[in-house]
């Protein structure tokens, strides 16, 4: 048997962990720069708020100007995302799984899939639920079943049941479970399996393989053996290393000057190497990349990226910030607003086996690791930023907005909970 457990509406959840009094209250946490809902509470959910809403829409008004906003109506409590809360919080529900089973797969920021092989599954479910929330605070439900798509639809039923479901017995729930739900069939595939007939789970269970496969094709054939208890899908316990990493963020407000570009650049260039470093890993190509806003149509548009091979796969900082400001020279034009900027480092590698050049300065490389180690050593025990290059400025006006953000408790000494 395989379990899935799924925090419910965790960047909520989050919220609520160290603030009870939001228990029972409409809540919701915006995207990025405070663009759109991400994360709904049930009571926000039930007011008939999507997924995805602008905050403009949530602001306005239906009787009018002046008139209260569907915040002000019902008191939505409002959160800027806190992804260092969220992050922390989500490591540490994983850690209190893996209390249950040797066999965890880490699926998202809030899933996780386990294997329960030996042991009884609807006590160790029910007891896994119990100390997820004792131990962190975060309520999750946990759907058991023999396949991982199976488990997946027993989470589904999970959340509507009291936050446990077993199933045994699929067949009634497949019946009654639209086939654009199941796991892996989108809205393009649904369509398709539509015109044939196949409407709901159960039909797609019972479906032709030869049918299948012409549709959907082997990933599809293997959907329709998992809905048969035929696991398809192993667990991956050990995640595939990363081929890139990517830091890519929408400014604050429009950005017009070299100057400003090149500050936003530096400092995503600098989470991009520290990404590298802890997870042991060199880039051996950038790409940096640069646009203005698409949803301002009136306004003059461009968008450019500069792709190219750094001389040694590497990680460090200065190596990587003196090309990525290299290019922001290259790629800035005078004219526009820029509404967004990334780095991204390809071709990743182990850092412990990468191929250096043949005439590379070794013992500067060593120089520059150990100066790499005291900074992010700084960093890790001071918080984020505590140690920054010169390049990456000190006003930083053009950081994303996050308003409503609440404190980092979990991860910052200045934004401890304090108890009176």
């Amino acid at each position: 048997m395989i379990a899935l457990t799924d925090a419910n509406n965790f960047y909520v959840s989050c919220e609520r962990v160290f603030n009870p009094r939001l228990e029972g209250k409409p809540v919701v946490v915006l995207s990025n720069n405070d663009a759109c809902v991400v994360a709904r509470s049930n009571e926000v959910k039930a007011l008939g708020v999507k997924m995805g809403t602008p905050l403009f829409e949530l602001r306005w008004s239906e009787t009018g100007p002046g008139g209260p906003s569907l915040i002000q109506q019902h008191q939505i409590q409002v959160f800027s995302s806190n992804y260092a809360l969220y992050g922390d919080l989500s490591r540490r529900v994983m850690e209190v799984l893996g209390q249950f089973s040797s066999e965890v797969e880490v699926y998202s920021i809030d899933e996780a899939f386990l294997g329960l092989a030996g042991l009884s599954c609807e006590m160790v479910a029910h007891h896994m639920r119990l100390t997820v929330k004792q131990w962190t605070g975060i309520p999750v439900s946990v759907g058991v079943a023999t396949t991982k798509t199976l488990a997946k639809i027993a989470n589904h039923q999970a959340k509507q049941q009291g936050g446990v479901c077993v199933l045994f017995e699929p067949a009634p729930v497949l019946a009654q479970l639209p086939v654009s739900e199941v796991w892996g069939i989108g809205r393009r595939l649904t369509q398709r399996l539509e015109a044939h007939g196949i409407t709901t789970a159960l039909h797609l269970q019972q479906a032709d393989l030869a049918l299948i496969r012409q549709l959907l094709g082997i990933v599809g054939v293997r959907t329709v053996l998992e809905l048969r208890g035929v696991a398809c899908l192993p667990l991956e316990l050990c995640p595939q290393p990363r081929k890139s990493c990517c830091v890519s963020r929408g400014f604050g407000r429009p950005v017009a000057s070299l100057a400003e570009l090149k500050q936003a650049i530096a400092a995503y260039s600098a989470t991009a190497a520290a990404k590298l470093r802890r997870d042991h890993r060199v880039a051996q190509s950038m790409q940096v990349f640069i646009t203005t806003n698409r949803f301002r149509p009136q306004e003059p548009q461009y968008a450019i990226s500069e792709t190219w091979v750094l001389p040694d796969p590497t990680n460090d900082t200065l190596t990587i910030l003196q090309a990525a400001l290299g290019a922001a020279v290259r790629l800035y034009r005078p004219g526009y607003t820029y509404h967004k900027a990334g780095v991204m480092m390809m071709e990743l590698s182990d850092e412990a086996i990468s191929q250096g050049s043949l005439f590379g300065d070794e013992t500067k490389r060593e120089r520059a690791g150990r100066l790499m180690e005291v900074i992010d050593s700084l960093n890790r025990q001071f918080g984020d930023g505590t140690v920054r290059w010169a390049a990456e400025g000190l006003q930083q006006g053009w950081r994303m907005r996050a308003e409503w953000r609440s404190s980092r408790f979990t991860t910052r000494w200045d934004e401890l909970l304090v108890a009176r």
